[in-house]
């Protein structure tokens, strides 16, 4: 398994976990509803996200016969990915939404990235 494949897996249980407690300090303690947003987007982005990363780096490429269009594009995106989760949800908590946006664009990218470089690899013609 590629190094970057097992850190999206890892950062995703990571994710889960943080969001886990977020969720039952948000129910303990009502004031705390207001990190709706940061518990979200911990789960999307941050669990399921993540883990769809891991697992299609893994998985599609060997279910489709082709190597991985850009093992180095997939170590680029888990960090701009990582990056701009953790900046846009710090950043939300401190009520700066031109940064939050700014570090939203990044996970957006991010997910770019992704998306090219899976295309790349299942649209690629056999190698003859």
């Amino acid at each position: 398994m590629d190094r970057f494949v097992k850190n999206f897996i890892v950062m995703s249980i990571v994710y889960l976990a943080i969001a886990s407690v977020l969720g039952i300090c948000m129910l303990a303690n009502p004031p705390l509803m207001h990190l709706k947003f940061v518990h979200s987007h911990l789960n999307m982005l941050g669990w399921v996200s993540m883990m769809i990363f891991g697992v299609g780096y893994h998985i599609l490429p060997r279910f489709a016969g082709k190597p991985l269009k850009s093992p180095k594009m997939g170590e680029v995106q888990f960090w701009l990915a990582n990056i701009g989760l953790v900046g846009m949800l710090v950043f939300y908590v401190l009520e700066n939404t031109a940064l939050s946006s700014a570090f939203g664009v990044v996970e957006a990218f991010s997910i770019f990235l992704f998306f090219y470089n899976m295309l790349g690899t299942l649209l690629a013609k056999p190698a003859v």
